[in-house]
């Protein structure tokens, strides 16, 4: 993981500035937001630190140097307010009146050149997602309990992932640390033998869909078989969840537990998403989780918010799904 810049509160504030002249709307009109997101970059109005950032980024990724990157101190809407947790989508709607996390956020997809995406059958299309705490879904496995999650891709059941997520701190409670963990694709590799990666990469593998999916479409209930890794390092693993086809042979299990094994010894990052916090990291090339280390107040560590988008690894990758484009919107697809 790499912490790629801080931003000073003058740089901040500049930016800020900036994304309130932003006029659309970006839950009612998010092609008129991304547009005009795009146009303050074409006319040079993005700071240069920000542009010399996100530049470092995009090399790094390209290179191979680093899969997860952090930025500090960046723009906030002056006001965040504390959402109802059994609907805080609505909430959100009714008492954010204004836009500069997702103007950030949409900025900050642009500048790398990962267009955004987002899933038509989830939080109505919206390319900007709430990660908090849903009352409904205490307990449960999913990023929007307030509990602890196991290493994962996101919707890696589905036949459509994003190839990075972004998550921005929106309210980060100080006296309650969590963590982000992050492993990359090519270290877990590292851990395994041939044998194993060759084994790990046919598709005897299947995956449940997560909660929220299942709730959304009752006839989603788990993938159809896949490998694990796929491609030159990317890999699609859920730990707990992920397991063997009944018809797969012996060897498949003996991969899966080697690979579990793997995810137990191999290096991991971790970050602590603050208030003003952006976080990237490949969600195909690696696996995250969310890591409580020290809840003082369960219940004030159950506000934390992360504003959240998806990403494809570029235009090219995006194009590919244009077939799945719902209402029209690029980037918006289904199940």
């Amino acid at each position: 993981m790499r912490l790629t810049y801080a931003f000073v509160d003058d740089e901040r504030a500049e930016l800020q500035d900036l994304l309130l002249t932003v006029a659309a709307h970006p839950y009612r009109d998010p092609l008129g937001f991304s547009a005009e997101i795009a146009g303050l970059v074409d006319q040079g109005k993005v700071p240069a630190s920000l542009v010399a950032a996100t530049d470092r980024v995009r090399e790094d990724r390209e290179s191979g140097n680093a899969f997860a990157h952090a930025l500090r101190n960046c723009p906030l809407d002056e006001h965040v307010p504390l959402l109802d947790q059994e609907d805080p989508l609505t909430d959100k709607y009714a008492r954010k009146t204004t836009f500069v996390a997702e103007g950030f956020l949409q900025l900050f997809g642009h500048l790398v050149a990962t267009p955004l995406m987002s899933y038509g059958t989830r939080f109505n299309g919206d390319f900007f997602i709430d990660v908090i705490a849903i009352n409904r879904y205490r307990g449960k496995q999913t990023g929007y309990s307030d509990g602890e999650l196991a290493f994962h891709n996101d919707r890696t059941a589905h036949p459509v992932r994003a190839d990075y997520i972004t998550l921005l701190g929106m309210r980060c409670p100080e006296e309650d640390i969590t963590y982000t963990g992050f492993v990359s694709g090519p270290d877990l590799l590292a851990h395994l033998t041939e044998g194993e990666r060759h084994t790990l990469r046919q598709p005897y593998y299947y995956t449940p869909f997560d909660v929220l999916s299942r709730d959304q479409n009752a006839t989603l209930t788990v993938s159809d078989n896949h490998p694990v890794f796929y491609g030159e390092h990317s890999v699609r693993y859920v730990d707990t969840h992920t397991t063997v086809a009944p018809e797969a042979p012996p060897e498949a299990t003996d991969a899966l537990l080697s690979l579990k094994n793997a995810l137990v010894r191999v290096d991991k990052a971790r970050h602590r998403i603050r208030t003003g916090d952006l976080f990237t990291f490949a969600n195909q090339d690696g696996l995250h989780s969310r890591e409580h280390l020290e809840i003082n107040d369960p219940e004030r560590a159950r506000t934390r918010w992360l504003l959240k988008t998806y990403g494809f690894r570029d235009e090219a990758a995006a194009a590919r799904h244009a077939d799945r484009w719902l209402d029209g919107v690029p980037g918006r697809v289904g199940d």
